[in-house]
C-alpha cells in the first residue's frame, strides 16, 4: 500500500507540473503570435488537450506498472494491457465511471487520486480557457461590421 501511496503522490506532482508548463508555454507564446483571436483560442484548446492526453497517459502507465510488476491489485476479470490502462485511466481522469473495468486492491486508491486530480486540472483548464478568451478578444480590433474577431 505505501508503494501505491508514493505512485499517487509522486502522480500528482508529475501531472501538476506538467499540466502548469503546458498553460505557461501557452500563455507566453499566445501573445507573441500575429493571428486572429479564433486561431489562438484553438491552440488553447488543443494545447490542454494534450497536456489532459498526457496527464492520462502517466496515470495509465504507472496503473499498468503497479498491475504488472507491483501485485497492486487488478482491473476488473479484463486482461491487463496498455490498452485496458489508457481506457480505465481516461474515463477515471475525466470522471466519466462507465464502471466496465473496476480496479480491486490497492490500485483502488489510485483511481480516486486519478479521479479528483483530473477534475481539479479540468477545472485549471476551463478558468485559464476563460481567461484567454477574455485577453484575446479584448485585444483584437473590430473590423468595420464585424465581431471582432470572434
Amino acid at each position: 500500500m505505501m508503494l501505491v501511496a508514493t505512485a499517487c503522490a509522486l502522480l500528482v506532482v508529475a501531472t501538476t507540473l506538467l499540466h502548469y508548463e503546458a498553460l505557461r508555454l501557452l500563455g507566453v507564446v499566445l501573445p507573441r503570435l500575429r493571428m486572429r483571436s479564433r486561431a489562438k483560442l484553438m491552440l488553447v484548446i488543443v494545447g490542454a488537450f494534450l497536456a489532459h492526453a498526457a496527464e492520462i497517459a502517466l496515470y495509465a502507465g504507472a496503473i499498468y506498472a503497479l498491475v504488472r510488476w507491483a501485485g497492486a491489485g487488478a482491473l476488473g476479470s479484463t486482461p491487463l494491457s496498455m490498452n485496458v490502462a489508457l481506457y480505465f485511466s481516461a474515463e477515471t481522469y475525466t470522471s466519466l465511471g462507465y464502471g466496465d473495468v473496476v480496479p480491486q486492491g490497492s490500485l483502488r486508491l489510485v483511481s480516486g487520486v486519478e479521479a479528483l486530480n483530473g477534475l481539479l486540472l479540468i477545472g485549471w483548464t476551463a478558468s485559464y480557457t476563460y481567461v484567454s478568451m477574455e485577453r484575446f478578444w479584448g485585444t483584437e480590433p473590430a473590423p468595420p461590421g464585424g465581431d471582432g474577431g470572434r
